[in-house]
């Protein structure tokens, strides 16, 4: 393999990129799929203001028609969820064209990242908002996908500071 494309795919043959991305999208769907049925599930069995007491969480529906923290809550849907929109499909571009660089780590951690930000796209493109349901009492009220994010981003951030095996010559 040339330097070049040593330096472009990390050193893993074509077979092995694909097979990652693959396993890396997959997850991230999977995961989407898991925030959406969470979501699912609160809406199905809570009102809105209703509160079920779990210790350290409260369980409580939620709809944040804004962004993270409820920014742009004013702002008409429409206007969030394309802006979202936009946003999501630059860090999938990004995500995949970084990929054949990534450690193991940083690849587990755009999955989770791209799962929680397709989980909440796909929330909100009904214009009611954002499913939330997970409350602290001394933090905003989140949901799984927030979880997802938040993970995925520690992941790939640790991930960067580990190196890269080396493949073995031959």
């Amino acid at each position: 393999m040339s330097a070049a494309a040593e330096r472009t795919t990390g050193g893993r043959s074509g077979h092995f990129r694909s097979r990652s991305r693959t396993v890396m999208l997959g997850g991230a769907a999977l995961l989407a799929a898991t925030d959406l049925v969470s979501k699912w599930v609160a809406e199905r069995n809570l009102t809105v203001g209703e509160s079920l007491g779990l210790g350290p969480l409260d369980i409580r529906l939620f709809y944040n028609t804004g962004v993270a923290f409820s920014l742009g809550a004013s702002l008409p849907p429409w206007t969030v969820a394309a802006a979202t929109g936009l946003i999501i499909a630059a860090l999938f571009w990004f995500l995949l064209a970084s990929e054949p660089a990534m450690t193991g780590l940083s690849r587990t951690g755009a999955a989770l990242l791209l799962g929680g930000a397709s989980g909440n796209f796909i929330d909100r493109l009904d214009g009611r908002g954002v499913v939330d349901f997970l409350h602290s009492g001394w933090f905003p009220t989140f949901n799984l996908a927030d979880v997802f994010v938040t993970g995925g981003a520690a992941l790939m951030v640790l991930g960067a500071f580990r190196r890269q095996p080396e493949e073995n010559p031959g």
